[in-house]
């Protein structure tokens, strides 16, 4: 991937990273980095660090707006509203596919267009920002762009 590329997503999710590794790994499928011919790091770490740091978030959000609600409806409606289909919607509104790293065969089968794909690419995005910046600016970014002020908790 070209700097002038990193530069067109970094503008789309309104962040700048300092460690272009960070989003480079965040971006590379498993697939990519099997058929490397050097080591290669891919997204599935950043992709659980930014879940857990996703499901944090989600889980402040929902305490805070819905005082009345028991634990088991919290748990209930943190699992609805944080699932594949929704990341990956949010995935293509940054055009998400079109910056991965993807091995031939992934290719081939379109994984640039695959809802999983999609969803762990953000995930992992979260988990990079996370590590580039901080909590903070991590929120930041889910809180503007994936569950904005409109979202209802």
């Amino acid at each position: 991937m070209s700097k002038h590329q990193f530069r067109a997503l970094e503008e789309k999710i309104s962040y700048v990273f300092r460690d272009k590794n960070l989003l480079e790994n965040a971006l590379t499928h498993k697939t990519y980095a099997f058929e490397a011919r050097l080591p290669v790091e891919y997204n599935e770490r950043l992709e659980f660090l930014g879940d857990s740091i996703l499901d944090f978030i989600i889980a402040e959000r929902l305490y805070k707006a819905n005082k009345y609600f028991t634990e088991g409806e919290l748990t209930r409606r943190k699992a609805t509203i944080v699932n594949n289909s929704y990341l990956a919607e949010k995935a293509e509104q940054f055009e998400l596919g079109k910056f991965l790293k993807l091995g031939v065969g992934e290719q081939k089968q379109l994984g640039d267009k695959n809802p999983t794909n999609l969803a762990n690419a953000l995930e992992a995005l979260i988990g990079a920002i996370y590590l580039d910046s901080s909590l903070e600016e991590a929120k930041r970014f889910i809180l503007r762009f994936i569950f904005d002020e409109n979202f209802m908790f």
